[in-house]
């Protein structure tokens, strides 16, 4: 392989470094030429690093155009790379001319690249707005910044993400702890616990939240020192910040620092309090000295900090926050050290100047696989984009199930959010209710998936059961194979809609796969012959769970210990619900006084949900905690893997425990809650009608019982898994049709 990167050659900072650092690694493994449009020191030390260089100088685009087209024409490249507005413009005239796929790395917010310089701003900041439209691919140097360019229609399956790498290879500081510090003016003792920042002094850093942050976390534990490395022309004004606050010896300035990994290893406790940012080195410098780091939550930073985990974040400009995670740390040398060695061993696999060039090496392969092969596209359609956490879990689990068949595939995705859904999942989404374009997408499309939880019902509105249908046909006529995907059927009530339903579901519809044997007898019931029927599972079952360090600050910063006994209490309003009420917080309480499980209310739908569980909570007298968040379907297993119990309403509460091993209890105010327990064999549940206190009690009982055998659990984990495998197989057949 052999990539062409394009850049004006002014370049300094961030990009600079990012650029240096990736050619630096790539050239090991393919062959690579930059090209800049001025001599400098961007060229000059690009040489020094053994980059394959050459410069091509002058005003003269129509010249170096030329020049470029031979050098593409003679030597064979394969793909154009561009950084910059210059670099960007380049590569999508040479594009018309050579062919070659393109892509460019987005190092800052376009729009403001040229603030304060309203002349370059409106000739270059335009002509890099409309190149970066023509170019084929884009790579922000941050998921945030990936997000940004969603945000502003950009494809978002024409977008990648990459992050600032650093050589992790250790190398001892040049000074020792203390002889640093007497280098540049600290003076300490060894009870001191030491912040510190590396920055340019000037306002979009905003050193002097820092400073506020450390004097009224330094009112507490007077032990506490801040350095600050930098120089900038907020110099005099930080000092005299730092001189009202009466911080006197305890802050140091130590001006400009060469010797950052001296520094690094010095202090105690990294910070970044910037405004704005995209990955700030800074961060990954501090990690690789294992260093706990509180930093504003901008840009980038939260890829690499999960808080609570292996940092803290705080929102911008908040230095009351600081403050209190600063005191966090410092009283805590155990938390310090080891939040510093999570942050390490994920910066280090994920951060380091190797993965930076092996997930470049990723992103061209893909490009250019896409190049050569195009993509399929699969439109899938179900109740997306609500803020329903199992509804979008069963989104994210049909893309991965589908990219782990075919990775080059494209989709359209009906949502309620189309935005949303673009930004979360990195798809293309329209509104869901817009037939105009599902016609269109239809047309388009290779396959058309209907994509699991209960639509074929007409319990809720018969308007949704006749819009799911209409998606049927219209895109079986539009020449899809149609696909209902890990699915419940039912109920459907009115005898005109099920007439209805079996007539349009045996003439549109290819295959079906179930998600419970109820709603086979459904379709049989009402006499749904024709396609090819499977039955399956839940495809949300193959989701994992978050890293358990994550879930562990998830908890932490709910106020939940992670290493406790709890049971989890997954509700939602319901008519008849407010009646059980009484004895359901009854139930919680016993779970408490007799088993030491502390009541966890956890929320699948939160805007509904919470309001919920806070019904119950009003009766209780056990402690308990309640979750107010939406997670991510990874994040929400995660926690509910770690509840002894789980007592569910929201049939995906039960399904998230289910394939993490959780006993079960079910309150079954529709069918498909009891018929998905009796079907994976953890049968404890009662009807929500006729619940009282003492079944509900015997029921958490039984689950604490079968708690006791990990074999009983692991075989019921084993069997759903396998039971959703259906789902793979019956779908994998359709898109290898698509591909023949």
């Amino acid at each position: 392989m052999k990539v062409l990167h394009l850049i004006s050659g002014g370049d300094t900072g961030g990009a600079k470094t990012h650029v240096h650092s990736l050619l630096t690694g790539l050239k090991a493994k393919i062959q690579v030429r930059l090209v800049c449009f001025m001599e400098g020191p961007f060229a000059q030390e690009a040489r020094e690093l053994g980059i394959d260089t050459y410069v091509i100088p002058g005003p003269n685009f129509l010249s170096a155009l030329g020049t470029l087209s031979r050098m593409v024409r003679e030597e064979g490249f394969d793909l154009l790379h561009s950084h910059g507005a210059r670099g960007n413009m380049m590569a999508a005239l040479l594009s018309r001319r050579t062919h070659l796929p393109t892509v460019s790395t987005v190092h800052s917010d376009y729009r403001l690249d040229y603030l304060g310089r309203p002349i370059s701003r409106l000739v270059y900041g335009n002509i890099n707005t409309l190149a970066l439209r023509k170019l084929h691919y884009r790579i922000g140097v941050t998921d945030s910044m990936v997000d940004l360019l969603i945000s502003r229609h950009f494809d978002p399956e024409r977008l990648f993400s990459i992050y600032n790498g650093l050589d992790f290879t250790h190398c001892p500081p040049a000074m020792d702890r203390n002889e640093f510090f007497r280098s540049v003016g600290l003076t300490t003792d060894e009870d001191c616990v030491v912040v510190g920042i590396a920055a340019r002094l000037n306002p979009v850093k905003d050193i002097s939240t820092l400073i506020r942050g450390f004097a009224q976390a330094q009112a507490q534990f007077p032990a506490l020192r801040l350095l600050i490395a930098g120089d900038g022309e907020e110099m005099d004004s930080l000092k005299q910040l730092a001189q009202r606050l009466g911080l006197g010896g305890t802050v140091c300035f130590a001006g400009w620092v060469s010797d950052t990994n001296s520094f690094y290893q010095a202090i105690d406790i990294n910070t970044l309090t910037s405004i704005s940012e995209t990955f700030p080195y800074a961060l990954t410098e501090g990690a690789r000295a294992s260093l706990p780091t509180v930093s504003s939550k901008v840009g980038g930073v939260d890829r690499l900090i999960d808080h609570g985990v292996n940092g803290f974040l705080f929102p911008s400009g908040d230095h009351n926050a600081l403050a209190a995670h600063l005191l966090t740390l410092a009283r805590d040398p155990a938390l310090r050290q080891t939040m510093g060695h999570r942050l390490y061993t994920k910066a280090k696999q994920f951060f380091s100047v190797e993965a930076m060039a092996d997930h470049q090496l990723d992103i061209y392969e893909t490009i250019l696989r896409y190049t050569r092969k195009g993509r399929a596209q699969v439109t899938i359609c179900g109740a997306y984009g609500r803020g329903n956490a199992g509804d979008d879990a069963i989104l994210l689990a049909i893309l991965t199930e589908l990219r782990a068949i075919d990775p080059d595939l494209s989709f359209q995705v009906f949502s309620r959010n189309p935005k949303d859904t673009r930004l979360t999942y990195r798809v293309n989404a329209f509104y869901t209710f817009n037939a105009i374009q599902a016609l269109y997408h239809f047309r388009h499309a290779k396959l058309f998936i209907n994509g699991g939880g209960s639509l074929m019902q007409d319990v809720t509105s018969f308007r949704s059961l006749w819009f799911y249908l209409w998606t049927l046909a219209s895109a079986k006529r539009s020449g899809c194979p149609v696909i209902m995907y890990g699915c419940g059927i039912g109920p459907i009530r009115n005898s005109q809609n099920r007439i209805k339903a079996a007539k349009v579901i045996n003439k549109y519809v290819d295959a079906i796969t179930l998600r419970d044997p109820d709603s086979k007898k459904e379709l049989e019931a009402l006499g749904v012959t024709k396609p090819q029927i499977s039955l399956s599972a839940d495809t949300t079952v193959i989701l994992p769970a978050a890293p358990a360090d994550m879930v562990d600050g998830i908890l932490e910063s709910c106020g939940i210990p992670p290493k406790g006994s709890y049971i989890a209490f997954v509700l939602r309003p319901w008519p008849g619900y407010e009646a059980k009420t009484r004895c359901i917080a009854a139930a919680a309480d016993y779970a408490y006084d007799t088993y030491g499980l502390t009541p966890v209310f956890f929320p699948i739908e939160p805007r509904l949900d919470v309001s919920a569980a806070q019904r119950v909570t009003a009766r209780m007298h056990a402690p308990y905690h309640t979750i107010t968040d939406a997670y991510t379907a990874a994040q929400t297993i995660g926690i509910l893997s770690r509840m002894k119990v789980a007592v569910s309403m929201r049939l995906h509460g039960l399904i998230f425990a289910a394939g993490q091993g959780v006993p079960l209890v079910g309150i079954v105010y529709d069918q498909k809650v009891g018929s998905f327990l009796s079907y994976i064999g953890q049968d404890l549940c009662e009807d929500l009608n006729s619940l009282t206190e003492e079944r509900l009690k015997s029921l958490i009982d039984s689950a604490v019982t079968r708690g006791k055998n990990p074999a009983f659990l692991s075989e019921s984990v084993a069997k759903l898994r396998k039971m959703e495998a259906v789902n793979r197989q019956v779908v994998e057949h359709y898109v290898k049709g698509t591909e023949e």
